[in-house]
């Protein structure tokens, strides 16, 4: 009997999370995962054997062909799937992309399907049938369809404009061209009309277009470099190797012409970093990996040109698989919007119901016993209410606002606008302006609670700058002169001396220069041979300049920093290495080359230097370092002293250190180098093994200081944004030293900051997990919620959690199936229901152990999530939403950030960088991480407070121009008569009220952006959805209500027993319309001209403007001559000449204008008065304000020199050096010195060559 093991919960003890490896396993299958992991007790041969009956299961597995210039192999039918009903089409998708979503036959019908689906223009389209039947309507059809046909023409045009700029776009990417075969010849081809099987020619500095397999270079042994800033930001060089059998044979264009291997391989997947597959060709299978693959999104860097075969093409690239659904974003208060729209529809029934229920009463009451009310029609009392009911559905329409939606579109393309025209956000060193990218989001900016933000290039420039060293227990790097003494006013060393040097490198300490010229420190010698000599760059001569190819962008900086001081690197053989030291051209043999990787955290190399003696130069993290110096090290403590002070600055930190080695030990251990180099299994573990042996006894000779440059202003953006109560979280895939390190530099950690690690909190929340299982009651998630927080006080605490700490508490990890024995019989209902119920369970905690995890995450200040995957980066992000109900923005500029900005609600990319791919789907984007706090504190807050005071007074305004006919059904029989004429209801929300609110919420503001960046603290108002709410819309509709009955009472009251000046009675229904309607003009517009914090010409130009618009109108619609025109559509034929000459009505409308404006000032004199906001304070004493401007600075850093204990660490490569390729000799080209001609001169490792002048 076998017993399962109930694992729900549990983690995988049988593994801890690795800090350092990055657990991209976001698509890896249960049997990859089984394949993982030999059984026990097996030998090395069984393994071998194991693996290759793997390698064929696999091989069977693999459902992706492709055939090499073949294009009807793609086109047979086993390669078809079903599109719809009947219709195949090849699963391999071609290499166009395609954003757009309209095209010229299309863009009519799903246009107006699109704007149809919005409730409200389909409202207003059913209402437009319904005033087409004469028996319900009251109302003339052009009141309805010349707003609706305004709405929806504008809507449309401006749909037609964004996609016209997508249509651009994508023509721009898709006609990119390269070099295809065609007939046997390479031919210039455009990218989309790349397929998959076409072998391609790409040259330096071109775009990669597909996935492709690398078949050969023009460097030698087919290497090639391509740049991944398009995927995740970074501009140091990555390289790739095609197989040696491809580089031998395909080198010409025929041999190219002629190629016809097939490839099987996996499916298009999102792993970035693993691929695998077969090549057959000849008769002989290859294996394939993700080092010959050149992924789409990459350049080719430093190699000439190279030839591949496509594998993967458009939609199917990793690139675009891991672009990430693209989800609609739709803001909060567009969704507020939409349910405020549902409760005015209910609301409009409910009252055309009751209205219609009141008729009918009237009708039998009143109507029936009324002659002259006979209108020929003998239709039943509740049939005359049922029509009725439709006639006020139509009377009452504009309390849903049709011109609505076109009004929020009209100012949140302005607001759009507004922030590309921005100087502020300019960025000039790149030429790059701020951009919005969407028009609907602009009010959430305003709403902000979450950032989350990548590192490299988003936060960093990843540039890395050598700033300051420490040498024999001296530090260096002070501005100081040629004497030591230190300087008021830095100046630059000249570097001109130097004919190598780089003009880029700036150093401002003299006295390091002078004491490396005067040779009395050899030491410093040492110090700096050992930068120029001990690392695996690569090094290309172009013009007569040297072009350094690092693999991580610190160890170009300290080879870098050599060059610049006399030490310089100038190239490399197989197994040797030339320098220039001070103007001495040396060259060395180097032995062996001892290769850094996650766990080592250093790297060394052996040297035979000219004196025949044998020395290991060794540089690496202090905490590596120190465990294997030397007992006797006199300069340990002082080393150790400057490390701390380098770690208060944020600098990154490596020790450097070297060894004398006897020949007779340096032949022991290379006999056991060599046999390390060539196991069968377990390679690495080997060599690590063999050099732990001879890194040992080391002697201590400083240590250098690097910069890893964040970019201007970050610090004080970061401090801003938390001032606003935003909490920022950095999702980065950089290692967790590197993390860290940037997270003091850019003051989201300080040394007050209590860090917990993915370690710290594990234990916590299985403790929490457990004690939530453990309570009584129902097990779902709701009630299993515990609302205790996980930390007790008010400590600065920050979480750092690595990739696979995070798979392990989110119990993301994939668990290996056990293989057992089974037999296999029909389940039983009841087992079905146990299988389910476990299932069930499983979910359950799951979902509440992720709960927990944001819960406590939340509790801290800062969070940075290190080594994730673009899975993961989405992953939180999407948790956040999920269970904090909060606003997200993300930000990035890789494509590995493309998954998290596509899952925020609001995606921001940093553009003016080499890749493109994270701004192309963000919805802003700009040059530098600092015009965040602009974005957000400024034109965000701006949006926010201008939406909601839009929001506000439009409701108002329709409530308060709407209710008056219900007022006015009360002395008509509730007949659905319309207090109006037509053409004012046709014109209020298009001409006479639209202006002066639009103007609103365009231009206004409570105080000015200085003062917006100045107090962040103003921001909250957005998170906290203060301005705008259900509580301010009832506010609104009362506003509206109390308003109506003013507009309608007060001219009902004065003309009830009123006689005129000519002795005829002015109280026609024609007079009281435009008496109410001209009280209603200037009473909306005066409050608008209230509720505007920001008057400018315009504004006061567009309130007196609509005023005097509408009384012009409406003299010309009540005129005679168009009376004579159009006698069917204009019946007020003087009614406005003869009703506005009456001194009485002008009384009137002052009375009614007065009751409605008058409280409303009290109110707000009351309230500025009495209980001020904080804008209003902080505008009263702007003027003092704007005098402490100048004086106003940063806030100081929280770092104190000398008292932190932090390492700030070194960041090697993530992956492997170039050392093997140092080694094998693969990347050295043919017209090098070969190995015999450099060691055949007598035997002298180490020789002068040449003096330099």
């Amino acid at each position: 009997m076998i017993l399962e093991r109930d694992s729900e919960t549990t983690f995988d003890e049988d593994s801890q999370p690795n800090d350092e490896v990055m657990p991209y396993s976001d698509d890896e299958t249960e049997d990859e995962l089984d394949s993982r992991l030999p059984a026990p007790g097996l030998g090395p041969n069984r393994l071998r054997g194991d693996a290759e009956q793997h390698g064929d299961a696999l091989r069977k597995d693999y459902s992706w062909q492709v055939k090499a210039n073949d294009e009807h192999f793609h086109q047979q039918p086993q390669f078809k799937r079903t599109v719809f009903l009947c219709f195949k089409k090849s699963k391999y998708a071609g290499n166009a992309i395609k954003t757009y979503k309209y095209n010229p036959f299309t863009f009519l019908p799903l246009n107006l399907f699109e704007q149809f689906k919005r409730a409200a223009n389909f409202y207003f389209l059913v209402l437009l049938i319904l005033q087409s039947i004469p028996q319900i309507t009251t109302l003339s059809w052009y009141t309805t369809l010349v707003p609706l046909l305004l709405v929806l023409g504008i809507t449309a045009v401006k749909d037609l404009v964004d996609d016209i700029a997508r249509h651009r776009m994508d023509n721009e990417v898709n006609n990119r061209t390269c070099e295809v075969i065609r007939d046997g010849r390479f031919k210039n081809t455009k990218w989309k009309d790349i397929k998959v099987g076409d072998i391609v020619r790409l040259k330096k500095n071109t775009f990669i277009p597909a996935d492709i397999l690398l078949l050969s270079s023009s460097e030698p042994n087919s290497l090639c470099y391509v740049e991944t800033a398009e995927l995740d930001g970074e501009t140091n060089l990555k390289f790739k190797m095609a197989l040696e059998v491809t580089h031998r044979y395909l080198q010409e264009e025929s041999a190219m012409a002629d190629f016809n291997g097939m490839i099987e391989c996996e499916e298009p997947n999102n792993r970035l970093d693993k691929f695998a597959g077969t090549l057959f060709w000849r008769n002989t299978s290859y294996p394939l990996d993700a080092d010959k693959i050149l992924l789409r999104g990459c350049k080719i860097r430093n190699t000439d040109f190279c030839h591949g075969v496509v594998i993967f093409a458009g939609a199917d690239t990793k690139i675009m698989k891991n672009s990430g659904k693209t989800r609609f974003k739709r803001t909060k208060i567009d969704s507020l919007m939409n349910y405020m729209v549902y409760t005015i529809f209910m609301v409009l029934i409910l009252l055309s119901a009751g209205l219609a229920i009141g008729h009918t009463y009237w009708e039998q009451q009143v109507g029936n016993t009324s002659w002259y009310l006979y209108d020929a029609e003998d239709f039943s009392f509740p049939y005359r209410g049922f029509l009725n009911f439709w006639g006020y559905l139509i009377v009452l329409n504009t309390m849903v606002p049709i011109s609505l939606y076109v009004s929020v579109e009209v100012i949140r393309l302005g607001q759009s606008y507004f922030i590309n025209w921005d100087l502020q956000m300019y960025y000039p060193e790149k030429d790059t302006a701020a951009k919005a990218r969407t028009t609907t989001l602009n009010e959430q900016l305003g709403q902000i609670q979450y950032i989350f933000s990548d590192k490299t290039g988003t936060l960093t420039q990843n540039i890395m700058t050598f700033k300051k060293c420490c040498i024999n227990g001296q530090i260096y790097g002070d501005c100081r002169d040629a004497a030591g003494q230190l300087q008021s006013h830095p100046e630059q060393v000249d570097f001109s001396w130097n004919r190598y040097a780089d003009g880029k490198f700036l150093f401002y300490d003299h006295y390091l220069l002078e004491q490396i010229k005067s040779g009395k420190e050899p030491e410093i010698q040492k110090f700096f041979f050992l930068l120029a000599i001990c690392h695996t760059v690569m090094v290309d001569t172009s013009d007569g300049q040297l072009y350094y190819q690092a693999a991580s962008p610190d160890e170009g900086a300290l080879v870098t920093a050599a060059r610049n001081f006399g030490y310089v690197f100038l190239s490399r053989t197989q197994n040797t290495i030339t320098l220039s030291e001070m103007g001495t051209e040396r060259t060395y043999d180097v032995l062996a080359i001892l290769d850094f990787n996650s766990d080592r955290k250093r790297m060394s190399v052996l040297v035979r230097e000219a004196d025949g003696n044998i020395r290991l130069y060794c540089k690496g993290a202090d905490t590596v370092i120190y465990e294997r110096l030397h007992p006797r090290n006199p300069k340990k403590e002082a080393t150790e002293e400057a490390l701390g002070i380098f770690a208060n600055e944020t600098l990154r930190t490596l020790c450097l250190c070297y060894r004398d080695i006897s020949h007779e030990e340096f032949e022991a251990w290379n006999k056991k180098f060599m046999e390390a180099s060539v196991a069968a299994t377990n390679r690495d573990e080997a060599l690590d093994k063999v050099y732990e042996e001879i890194e040992k006894n080391l002697i201590l000779l400083g240590a250098t200081a690097i910069e890893d440059k964040l970019q201007d202003g970050v610090p004080e953006t970061i401090s801003k944004l938390s001032k606003a109560d935003i909490k920022i979280w950095v999702l980065t895939g950089d290692k967790k030293e590197t993390a860290e390190n940037i997270g003091f530099s850019c003051e989201l950690l300080t040394d007050e900051t209590t860090i917990c690690y993915g370690e710290d909190i594990s234990a916590l929340l299985q403790t929490r997990l457990e004690n939530q299982r453990n309570r009584p009651g129902p097990s779902t998630p709701s009630s299993l919620r515990m609302t205790e927080p996980f930390f007790q006080g008010s400590r600065d605490r920050a979480l750092i959690i690595t990739g696979s700490w995070l798979n392990e508490i989110l119990l993301e990890k994939k668990k290996k199936k056990k293989k057992k024995l089974k037999l296999k019989f029909p389940r039983t209902a009841e087992e079905k229901k146990k299988q389910s119920e476990k299932r069930r369970r499983a979910e359950a905690y799951k979902e509440q152990q992720q709960q927990n995890f944001v819960d406590l995450a939340c509790e801290c200040r800062a969070v940075i999530c290190c080594r994730v995957t673009p899975k993961q980066k989405a992953m939180v992000v999407e948790l956040v939403k999920k269970y904090k109900k909060a606003i997200t923005l993300a930000i990035g500029d890789g494509a590995n950030d493309v998954n998290m900005i596509k899952t925020a609600h609001i995606g921001v990319g940093i553009s003016g960088q080499e890749g493109m791919q994270a701004v192309m789907s963000s919805d802003y984007s700009f040059g530098q991480f600092r015009y965040l706090q602009r974005l957000l504190l400024v034109h965000g807050r701006w949006s926010y407070i201008r939406m909601c005071k839009f929001l506000r007074y439009f409701f108002y305004k329709n409530f308060a121009f709407t209710l008056v006919h219900i007022w006015y059904s009360f002395f008509n029989g509730f007949s659905a008569q319309t207090a109006y004429e037509d053409w004012f209801i046709t014109l209020y929300n298009v001409l006479y009220s639209s202006l002066p609110v639009l103007l609103v919420g365009l231009f206004d503001q409570d105080v000015s952006d200085k003062l917006s960046l100045r107090f962040p603290t103003l921001y909250v108002l957005g998170q906290q959805d203060l301005l705008f709410n259900y509580k301010k819309f009832f506010l609104s509709l009362l506003h509206g209500a109390v308003t109506s009955l003013i507009i309608f009472f007060i001219p009902y009251g004065a003309y009830l027993k009123t006689m005129g000046q000519d002795g005829e009675a002015p109280s026609d229904y024609q007079s009281f319309a435009v008496t109410a309607a001209s009280s209603l003009i200037f009473v909306v517009n005066f409050q608008i001209g209230l509720d505007t914090s920001y008057w400018t010409f315009v504004n006061a130009f567009s309130v007196f403007g609509s005023i005097a618009l509408y009384f012009g109108i409406t003299f010309d619609l009540h005129s005679a001559g168009i009376h004579v025109l159009f006698p069917s559509g204009f019946h007020f034929t003087g009614t406005a000449p003869n009703a506005l000459r009456q001194p009485y009505l002008w009384l009137t409308m002052i009375l009614s204008i007065a009751l409605c404006l008058l409280p409303v000032v009290a109110q707000r004199f009351l309230s500025t008065t009495v209980w001020p906001s904080e804008s209003e304070r902080i505008q009263r004493r702007r003027q003092q304000y704007q005098a402490e401007e100048q004086q106003w600075r940063r806030r100081p850093s929280a770092f104190r020199r000398g008292v932190s204990a932090r390492r700030s660490a070194y960041a090697f490569s993530h992956q492997r050096g170039y050392a093997d390729l140092i080694a094998s000799g693969r990347s050295i080209r043919k017209k090098r010195a070969p190995l015999d001609a450099v060691l055949g001169s007598g035997g002298t490792p180490g020789r002068d060559t040449r003096e330099t002048s």
